[in-house]
């Protein structure tokens, strides 16, 4: 790793009371890393205070969204690693070396947190639904689908830009992606630390439900089969269910269980067809240069100037 660029992108928003102490770790540590805030549109000094502590900032003209924030990231950073990591101090910057360890062998290493490394009970027992939800996608061991901070090398991650959300969800969509493509993943364990000062704008039951839909709908994006084949099961077997009843005490076969069977072999259907238009999508994708990715949507344009 000594021959190779590190650039570290922290997205912040209000996040005065932390950056710089973030950034300072980080200098302490790694003097000679690339150190880029992207503020997503802050109402307080993130910009300044980043500034003085010695990062590259970047400004959102408002607030985008996490997400946006990291694509922003990416476009300006010149390293040939780049390191994601939060800018309210949560991630340990002791743990940027554990990552880079085992670069060249993986093309993205994740610092998993362990279950007394999250906020509360609840949210850690939430994340344990979607990983195991993107293990049953990925038929990968998945050990933090939603956390934040990891390394990944940047032709690698060009390549996925423009897949990626404006929201908190980019790294569940990043993870699915590269293991998708065939790409190597790694997971390390993790202890993030509790935020020192401010609070998080993540709400439990507002975000909750969100992420969840988000991470059905990116789950579909990459492997449709594995969503619809359950619920075709669970429309047949229903199916299979009401006939045996029906046969039993009506000696006949009604039109829901009829209903039931036919619901079952569309969804079936639509499933092989999603599967097949998802294959050609990443088939197709692999024959094109990072170089020749666009991004589409809101928030895609350059960031404004680095504030000096």
């Amino acid at each position: 790793m000594q021959n190779k660029k590190i650039s570290v992108i922290i997205p912040a928003y209000n996040e005065a009371e932390n950056i710089g102490d973030v950034i300072s770790e980080i200098r302490l540590l790694h003097p000679d890393f690339e150190i880029i805030v992207i503020d997503d549109g802050s109402d307080d000094n993130t910009s300044e205070v980043a500034t003085q502590a010695g990062a590259i900032v970047y400004q959102h003209p408002y607030n985008i969204g996490n997400g946006a924030a990291i694509k922003s990231g990416m476009r300006v950073a010149s390293g040939d690693i780049l390191i994601f990591m939060d800018g309210d101090g949560q991630h340990d910057p002791n743990d940027v070396a554990r990552l880079l360890e085992h670069f060249p062998e993986y093309d993205m290493v994740v610092g998993a947190r362990r279950l007394s490394g999250h906020t509360s009970m609840t949210r850690a027992f939430g994340n344990k639904i979607y990983n195991w939800l993107g293990t049953y996608v990925t038929n990968f061991p998945i050990k933090d689908l939603t956390s934040g901070f990891r390394a990944i090398k940047t032709e690698i991650a060009n390549n996925f830009r423009y897949l990626l959300p404006n929201t908190y969800s980019y790294p569940t969509t990043l993870t699915l992606g590269l293991l998708r493509s065939g790409r190597s993943v790694k997971y390390i364990p993790i202890m993030a630390r509790m935020r020192k000062k401010g609070t998080s704008d993540i709400k439990l039951v507002r975000d909750g439900a969100r992420f969840f839909m988000i991470i059905i709908r990116i789950c579909t994006h990459y492997s449709p089969m594995r969503i619809f084949l359950p619920v075709s099961l669970c429309m047949f077997a229903l199916g299979l269910i009401r006939y045996i009843h029906s046969f039993l005490t009506e000696g006949r076969f009604t039109n829901m269980s009829a209903l039931l069977f036919v619901t079952s072999v569309i969804i079936f259907m639509m499933s092989l067809i999603s599967e097949q238009i998802s294959q050609m999508r990443f088939e197709r994708r692999g024959h094109r240069s990072p170089l020749q990715q666009t991004d589409g949507g809101s928030g895609n344009e350059k960031p404004q100037a680095p504030i000096t």
